[in-house]
């Protein structure tokens, strides 16, 4: 590739065989083409290599590199010292980005110097791709901050695209940083630019056991509150951390509970009726004898969407 890429779109792997091609396969069918797609395979022990490796073999915009693991904020900056674009896409090895979505947030970015980067409405799915929920992020860069500034995930990292030199200049990923990378990066580049997001839909983020926000809730809700100490220092203002609850599921049967009706009643009212179902038997397994979990198994079979369900109870 002699030509510089308008995007280079970032991706960090590791053990991702159930999920890495359907993520590549979201990139390589994006309505925007002027990218180059770095990927660092860190260490993974699966197939993901296998599987990477043969999507090299069929796109030249792919550029693969593969390693002994590293961490993924090593990995970031690794691609980052790499990108040549004068755009950094963000995808994580999970999630799957909707066909416009480089398009639209190039065209953002072009139009609006001021800003440094910006991501969108996201879609939640489980584990199998099942649809949960439309989740819209703040689109002003006010109300942005100002939750960042609280704790609160403002911008979905992996459908974010932000201008490499805003990168650079911030010092890229803190790699102290392994949990709460994403709003550490958000704080400081809103220390240098406008954040935003668009109204459209432009990834599916997906939530499922193995994810690290799965695994070390609590600890990334340290570090958050860590990341948000470290902005109210530089800006010289008094902040308040609100981002104390997990926002996933944690080992304890309650948590568990709590979280299957979330997802459940998400589901329901998103329509998908035999999904609500799977998760009223999910939440109904953790604690048997707690209602909540029949009710909802009793709206999802019997009730229309959504008359006759309190679907705001979480």
């Amino acid at each position: 590739m002699s030509k510089e890429p308008i995007v280079s779109v970032l991706m960090p792997v590791y053990n991702a065989q159930r999920y890495v091609a359907q993520t590549v396969e979201s990139i390589l069918a994006q309505t925007f083409t002027d990218f180059e797609f770095i990927i660092i395979n860190d260490g993974s022990t699966d197939k993901s290599l296998k599987i990477l490796e043969a999507y090299v073999a069929k796109d030249k915009r792919i550029r693969l590199t593969s390693r002994a693991n590293k961490g993924l904020t090593p990995t970031m900056n690794e691609m980052l010292a790499q990108a040549r674009g004068e755009f950094v896409a963000i995808i994580e090895n999970d999630d799957i980005a909707l066909p416009e979505r480089l398009a639209l947030q190039v065209k953002f970015l072009q139009d609006q110097p001021d800003y440094v980067a910006v991501g969108g409405a996201q879609e939640l799915i489980d584990e199998k791709g099942r649809l949960l929920t439309r989740l819209e992020l703040p689109l002003q860069n006010d109300e942005i901050q100002k939750d960042a500034l609280a704790g609160h995930g403002s911008i979905c990292h992996p459908g974010s695209t932000i201008r490499r030199t805003a990168l650079l200049e911030i010092g890229g990923y803190n790699e102290t940083m392994r949990l709460a990378h994403d709003l550490d990066l958000w704080l400081r580049l809103g220390e240098v630019g406008a954040l935003a997001n668009l109204q459209e839909t432009v990834v599916k983020y997906r939530l499922h056991k193995n994810s690290l926000s799965e695994q070390k809730g609590m600890q990334q809700r340290q570090e958050a509150r860590e990341a948000c100490e470290r902005a109210w220092q530089r800006r010289g203002i008094q902040g308040h951390f609100e981002a104390t609850e997990l926002w996933r599921p944690g080992p304890d049967r309650a948590s568990q509970h709590h979280f299957m009706l979330q997802y459940g009643w998400w589901a329901f009212n998103s329509g998908q009726r035999q999904t609500a179902l799977v998760y009223a038997t999910r939440a109904i397994t953790a604690l048997p004898f707690a209602i909540e979990g029949w009710k909802l198994l009793a709206c999802a079979a019997l009730k229309p969407v959504p008359t006759g369900c309190d679907s705001k109870q979480l």
